[in-house]
């Protein structure tokens, strides 16, 4: 099996090429949704942490960031609570997905939280900054304050670009990405 893990900034569309490969893919962002809604685990951790952000299950989303904004040490805990779950949903993933050739991983802390391998594959999406800046701000609960807190926990994109065996250059157009998409395959394939 061949684990692709996808790079990037925040709103470059890793999660749209991830999705292009057509393999399956673990996302980390609708499975951490996920946890706020259904693990009851997490929402106690957080709760005994942060008693006065969170005081109701399921956890809005509203209460994650609230707390993330109160205090610039508040997102590193909750990363780390998160984390730890995540890691044994992607683990699990990759079990139920071990005879496919191909698994594409995003996941937006890959390196920092050093959940990749190194023979994992990783790959670089790399978007023009306005384009970047445009499709963030029509996301819902777009809060720029946020989005710094997010930046700062993640390495540097030229160290992840650096890293990375393959760059897609996302202009957000499904024909160049595919096109781009079949090289890489192509070429890992050999």
């Amino acid at each position: 099996m061949i684990k692709i893990g996808i790079l990037g900034d925040i709103g470059s569309g890793k999660s749209y090429v991830a999705k292009c490969f057509g393999c399956p893919v673990f996302n980390a962002d609708h499975e951490v949704s996920k946890l706020y809604k259904k693990n009851r685990k997490v929402f106690h951790k957080l709760k005994k942490i942060f008693p006065e952000h969170f005081n109701r299950f399921p956890i809005n989303k509203s209460e994650i960031s609230k707390a993330i904004l109160a205090k610039t040490t508040n997102l590193k805990k909750i990363v780390k609570i998160v984390h730890k779950e995540i890691r044994k949903k992607m683990l699990v993933f990759i079990k139920k997905n071990s005879d496919k050739e191909v698994v594409i991983l995003d996941v937006p802390l890959l390196l920092e939280n050093k959940i990749n391998n190194k023979n994992d594959i990783l790959i670089f999406v790399q978007s023009k900054k306005a384009e970047i800046e445009k499709r963030l701000k029509k996301r819902k609960g777009y809060n720029p304050k946020l989005l710094n807190k997010f930046k700062k926990i993640q390495l540097p994109l030229d160290y992840k670009k650096k890293k990375s065996q393959f760059i897609i250059k996302n202009d957000f157009k499904k024909i160049t990405v595919m096109k781009e998409i079949n090289d890489i395959l192509k070429a890992i394939s050999k």
